[in-house]
């Protein structure tokens, strides 16, 4: 069983930040790409950040320059620092990683958790 646990969510004022965190527990044999999802009501899933094992990132469009993602190998972690942050940013945040377990290679998905930007 793999389980992805967030952390760091909150409310926070237009031009604030948060900083988010997502530790990956359980059978893990390899931890490949990871990343962090959001999908504010109404609307579809979409990709914020994305870290491969090697360290390659891609971000959205519209969080490059404010958004950075980070992993931690070791600590099975990766980190989302969120700066400037705009009303548009709120959303729930998911985390997401490509983790091949002892019997299968699948993507899993953390429980989510909401970033309110607003005054």
């Amino acid at each position: 069983q793999v389980q992805l646990v967030e952390s760091g969510g909150g409310l926070v004022q237009p031009g604030g930040s948060l900083r988010l965190s997502c530790a990956a527990s359980g059978s893990i044999f390899s931890l490949y790409a990871m990343g962090w999802y959001r999908q504010a009501p109404g609307k579809q899933r979409d990709l914020v950040a994305r870290i491969t094992g090697d360290g390659t990132t891609n971000y959205a469009d519209s969080v490059k320059g404010r958004f950075t993602i980070s992993r931690d190998n070791a600590k099975r972690t990766v980190i989302l620092q969120m700066d400037s942050l705009k009303p548009g940013g709120t959303a729930v945040y998911y985390c997401n990683a490509d983790v091949q377990a002892m019997v299968s290679r699948r993507q899993y998905w953390g429980q989510g958790t909401q970033v309110t930007v607003s005054s």
